[in-house]
């Protein structure tokens, strides 16, 4: 997909955060509205299973922030990228944040028993894989070159 002269982002479908908002948003007001399913787990196991992917999530999104924040470029995709950033957290995952979001909003959805709401982020995990990452990708290969190519044979794209 070539870019307009001077387009100098990804062109990613929508922001990330609005990707894992909106789904979690319909299944959380379906579910305290009465139409959503639960899973009917105890209290204990959703606390057990939740609170840890919630702290799963938020830590990698964290880490990322401040690799950012020391490289000096901006998180957001929809914005140019002035440097890449390839270490902390990002040897172990070329997408932190993406991989924590999902995992802050499948603690949501265990934390609050909500079977719907954690039915919806498969469709947010595949817009977030197909409409952000893989645009990503291209922008940052075309932008960065060998060092990016190569950074992406020593980190996985999720896990």
């Amino acid at each position: 997909m070539s870019r307009p002269a001077g387009v100098d982002h990804p062109g990613v479908v929508a922001p990330p955060p609005l990707i894992y908002g909106v789904p979690l948003l319909v299944g959380m007001v379906a579910h305290f509205s009465g139409a959503g399913l639960d899973f009917g787990l105890p209290l204990r196991l959703r606390l057990l299973l939740g609170l840890p992917a919630l702290a799963a999530g938020i830590v990698p999104i964290a880490l990322a922030l401040l690799r950012f924040r020391r490289a000096g470029t901006s998180p957001e995709p929809w914005k140019p990228s002035t440097a890449l950033v390839v270490d902390g957290v990002y040897r172990l995952t070329r997408n932190p944040m993406y991989l924590g979001m999902a995992l802050v909003y499948a603690g949501v959805a265990l934390l609050f028993d909500c079977a719907l709401t954690a039915a919806l982020l498969l469709p947010a995990v595949l817009t977030i894989h197909y409409g952000v990452i893989r645009r990503e990708e291209r922008y940052l290969t075309g932008k960065f070159g060998d060092a990016y190519r190569d950074f992406m044979r020593k980190s996985r794209r999720w896990l």
